[in-house]
């Protein structure tokens, strides 16, 4: 729950920081091209893609959100609560963008923010989605249970 909230909140304090002084101002520079700040509002999921579907999109970070719940009392392992505390953590944070964000309930845009070369504009959320669903992948590939027990390979 600690990685959970680390996240919520290092998300939505940097989401607050862009939104009151960003809008209106050219992208900051914070590593030249490697790295800048660009304030986007984003309707879809990844890449922008499915614009149209916020209250989907919405509806199934709540079903992410409570599955992360009901599967929390399972687990054993430290490793796995890491990796779902960062999609816990990532859910919540784009979650509450689509809750409580313009233009209205269910269908609010997502800020992102953080601009590298060759990708799409993302936020902290998407970053801990991404790094909690690699890690969730690497640990079913080792044989790491949630229940905290190796599966001992015969």
């Amino acid at each position: 729950m600690a990685v959970a909230i680390v996240v919520l909140v290092a998300d939505q304090v940097t989401k607050a920081l862009v939104v009151a002084n960003m809008p209106g101002r050219p992208d900051i520079d914070v590593l030249g091209e490697w790295l800048q700040v660009t304030y986007t509002r984003n309707p879809g999921a990844a890449f922008s893609l499915g614009g149209g579907l916020t209250v989907l999109l919405t509806c199934i970070a709540l079903a992410v959100v409570v599955f992360i719940f009901t599967m929390a009392s399972r687990l054993g392992s430290f490793a796995w609560a890491v990796a779902l505390g960062a999609l816990l953590g990532g859910a919540l944070g784009n979650l509450g963008d689509r809750l409580f964000r313009e233009p209205s309930p269910f269908r609010g845009y997502v800020v992102d923010w953080i601009q590298v070369p060759n990708y799409p504009v993302f936020n902290i959320a998407d970053s801990a989605v991404v790094c909690g669903a690699i890690a969730m992948v690497y640990l079913s590939v080792r044989g790491r249970p949630m229940g905290g027990r190796t599966i001992v390979n015969q």
